[in-house]
C-alpha cells in the first residue's frame, strides 16, 4: 500500500494541449494522436478564440497553425508572447510551407520548434514530448529559483539581524571600554596632581603668613629706621619694596585661587567619568551638564576665526533623576561637543565682527542669530526631564539627519571622527535609560537634540 502511494505521488499530472487549426482534417488526426499519446487536447479552428482559450484556460503547449484566415499563425504568436498569462507557454508552429526564411521568422517570433504538413505521428509526439520535458524543467528550475531567493531572503534577513546585534554589542564594548579607560586615566591623573596640588596648596597658606609677617617687620623697622643708610635705601629703590609690599599677597592669593582651580578641575573630571554600577543612581542633571562645561571650557573661549562661544543655560527645577550618570555625562560631552563642532564648521559662512572679546554686545535681537550660541534648557513635568541642546551651526540636510544615529556613520573629516558619538548617545538613552533622543534641524538654522528621560525607569 506504501508503494502504490509512493509510485502514485510520482506520477504526472495530465499535461493540455491546444491546437489551433482552420483545417477539421488536421484537427481530427492531431486530435486522435494526442489523446491516446495521453494528452488532454483542446481545439479550436480559429486563431482569436484560440488566443482567448489560452488566456482563459492556460495550456501546457499550444500547436499553432501559420496559415489562418483573418489573424495568421505569426500575428497570433505575437499577440500570445506579448500577454504576461501565455508568454511563457511554448508554440509549436503547423505548416505545409518548408521555406528556411518562414522558420526563421517563426523561431524570431517565440515559436520553439516546426512541424510540417503532412503530420509523421512519431514526429509529432517526439516533438512534443521534448518541448513538455523542457517546460517542465524549466518550471521546476522556477520553483527551486523560487526557494532559493526565499531562502536568500530569509538568510539575509538573519544576517542583517545578526550584523545588527553584532554593532549592538560592539557599541555596548566601545561604551565600557571607553568609560572604564576614562576613569582609570582621571583617576590616575587625579592622583598624581592632588597631591602635589595639596603640597602646594598648604604650603601656599604658611607662605601667605611669612609674606605676611615679613612685609610687617619692614614696616616696622622702615618707621623705627627711617634713615637706614644710603645703601640700604638704594637696595629699596632699585626692587621697588613699596611694590613687593603689596604685589606678594596678591600674588600668593592667585596662586591659591590657581590650585584650588586645578583641584575643582580634577574633582569635576572624577565626577564626569565615575564609574556606573548595576543599579541607576538619583543624581542631579545639572551637576553632570555643569561638569562637562567645564570640561569643554576650553573649546568655548574664543578662537582665532570667532568670538567665544556664548552658553545661554535656562534650567528648571528638577527633581533627583534615577539613572546612570556616568553614562549620562558622556552624552552630554558628545551632544555638547557636536554643537561646538557645528559652530566651527559653520564659521566660513558667518562674520564676525567687531570686538570678539566682548561677547555680550552682540546679544540683541537684531543679530543674536550670528553671535556663536549653545542653549541648554531643562524642563520637567509630572512623568519626564526634557533636556533641550540646541546650537546656531549650519545644521543639517534631512538626509544626513536620518542618519547620524547609525554606527559609524559620520560627516566629518577621516581622522576627526569615528561616527559612534550620538550611536552610543542613542543607545545610552532609549535603552539603557527608556527615554528618546531626537533631532531637529535644517541646513543654515542650526541643530536641536531632544532628550526625554522618565523619572523611574527599569535597571537594564
Amino acid at each position: 500500500m506504501v508503494n502504490d502511494k509512493l509510485q502514485n505521488s510520482n506520477i504526472r499530472p495530465v499535461e493540455t494541449i491546444l491546437v489551433i487549426d482552420d483545417s477539421p482534417t488536421n484537427l481530427e488526426v492531431l486530435y486522435t494522436t494526442l489523446a491516446d499519446a495521453g494528452y488532454e487536447v483542446l481545439v479550436e479552428m480559429d486563431s482569436l478564440e484560440g488566443i482567448e482559450q489560452a488566456k482563459n484556460n492556460p495550456p501546457d503547449l499550444i500547436l499553432l497553425d501559420i496559415m489562418m484566415p483573418k489573424v495568421n499563425g505569426f500575428e497570433a504568436c505575437s499577440k500570445l508572447q506579448s500577454n504576461p498569462v501565455t508568454k511563457d507557454i511554448p508554440i509549436i508552429f503547423m505548416t505545409a510551407l518548408s521555406d528556411t526564411v518562414e522558420k526563421v521568422k517563426g523561431f524570431q517570433m517565440g515559436a520553439v520548434d516546426y512541424i510540417t504538413k503532412p503530420f509523421q505521428q512519431e514526429e509529432v509526439i517526439a516533438r512534443i514530448n521534448v518541448q513538455l520535458k523542457l517546460r517542465r524543467l524549466n518550471l521546476e528550475l522556477d520553483q527551486q529559483k523560487q526557494k532559493l531567493e526565499e531562502r536568500v531572503a530569509e538568510r539575509t534577513a538573519e544576517l542583517s539581524e545578526a550584523l545588527e546585534e553584532l554593532q549592538k554589542t560592539q557599541l555596548q564594548l566601545v561604551q565600557t571600554e571607553k568609560i572604564s579607560s576614562l576613569g582609570q586615566m582621571v583617576a590616575g591623573v587625579a592622583h598624581e596632581v592632588n597631591n602635589p596640588i595639596g603640597f602646594i596648596s598648604t604650603n601656599l597658606y604658611h607662605a601667605s603668613q611669612y609674606a605676611r609677617d615679613l612685609i610687617n617687620l619692614l614696616q616696622l623697622y622702615r618707621q623705627k629706621f627711617p634713615q637706614p643708610g644710603t645703601e640700604i635705601e638704594e637696595i629699596i629703590e632699585a626692587v621697588d619694596l613699596d611694590h613687593i609690599s603689596q604685589d606678594l599677597p596678591k600674588l600668593i592669593s592667585s596662586m591659591k585661587l590657581g590650585s584650588d582651580r586645578i583641584r575643582g578641575i580634577m574633582q569635576s573630571m572624577r565626577t564626569y567619568s565615575r564609574a556606573d554600577g548595576k543599579e541607576k543612581k538619583a543624581v542631579d542633571i545639572h551637576e553632570g551638564i555643569e561638569t562637562t562645561l567645564m570640561i569643554l571650557q576650553h573649546r568655548l573661549k574664543p578662537q582665532t576665526f570667532r568670538p567665544a562661544i556664548h552658553v545661554v543655560k535656562e534650567y528648571g527645577n528638577l527633581p533627583l533623576i534615577e539613572c546612570y550618570p556616568g553614562q549620562l555625562n558622556q552624552v552630554f560631552m558628545n551632544l555638547i561637543a557636536n554643537a561646538i563642532d557645528a559652530i566651527d564648521e559653520s564659521v566660513q559662512d558667518k562674520n564676525w565682527e567687531g570686538d570678539k572679546s566682548k561677547i555680550d554686545k552682540y546679544l540683541t535681537p537684531e543679530n543674536v542669530l550670528t553671535v556663536p550660541l549653545i542653549c541648554i534648557c531643562t524642563t520637567a513635568d509630572k512623568e519626564n526631564v526634557t533636556i533641550q541642546i540646541g546650537d546656531n551651526g549650519k545644521g543639517m540636510d534631512l538626509s544626513v539627519r536620518d542618519q547620524i544615529f547609525q554606527a559609524f556613520y559620520t560627516t566629518k573629516p577621516e581622522g576627526k571622527g569615528t561616527g559612534l558619538g550620538l550611536s552610543i548617545s542613542y543607545h545610552i538613552i532609549t535603552e539603557k535609560h527608556g527615554g528618546t533622543l531626537e533631532c531637529i534641524t535644517s541646513p543654515g538654522k542650526g541643530t536641536e537634540f531632544i532628550i526625554q528621560l522618565p523619572f523611574y525607569t527599569k535597571s537594564n
